[in-house]
């Protein structure tokens, strides 16, 4: 009995340095995921083209950006698939499979604004990384500010 009673302390002491000896992060892939594309704006009409990109080293398999307005968006809206509303100026849109060091695909959307204003900010971030670790946040957050030309605005 003795001796069964000195391996099992000797593996479940084993288990524990095993386990300290991996820390959490190592487990969880790593990414980098960027946004880029073009705004434009006229007469209250917001039009955004979004391309998702990840540097890797992992690839995610899904992501979610968000796109915040620092106006109100118009209650009645006609969003393409994969994006929903998450409150008065804001839209969550997925991104699909993003490869290693690849491109997903363009995310299109036209949003009504409740105004029509001369001006518009829009911050772009990621809600949610596919559960990779992103330690370069330079490059998805973004802000654009867009005017009420009708111009674009490249990001």
């Amino acid at each position: 009995m003795r001796i069964l009673s000195a391996v099992g302390a000797m593996g479940a002491g084993a288990v524990v340095v095993v386990a300290g000896a991996c820390p959490v992060r190592a487990l969880s892939p790593e990414a980098d995921l960027a946004y880029h594309g073009s705004v434009a704006m006229a007469a209250g009409l917001f039009d955004l083209r979004l391309t998702p990109q990840n540097h890797g080293p992992s690839p995610v398999a899904e992501a979610t950006v968000r796109l915040r307005w620092s106006v109100p968006l118009a209650d009645e809206q006609r969003l393409p698939g994969g994006c929903a509303r998450s409150g008065g100026r804001s839209v969550v849109c997925r991104t699909g499979e993003l490869p290693a060091d690849g491109l997903g695909g363009p995310i299109e959307l036209r949003v009504r604004l409740r105004a029509a204003p001369t001006e518009v900010m829009l911050e772009i971030d990621t809600v949610w990384g596919g559960g990779a670790v992103d330690r370069n946040h330079a490059n998805d957050r973004q802000r654009v500010l867009a005017l009420d030309t009708g111009d674009s605005y490249a990001f």
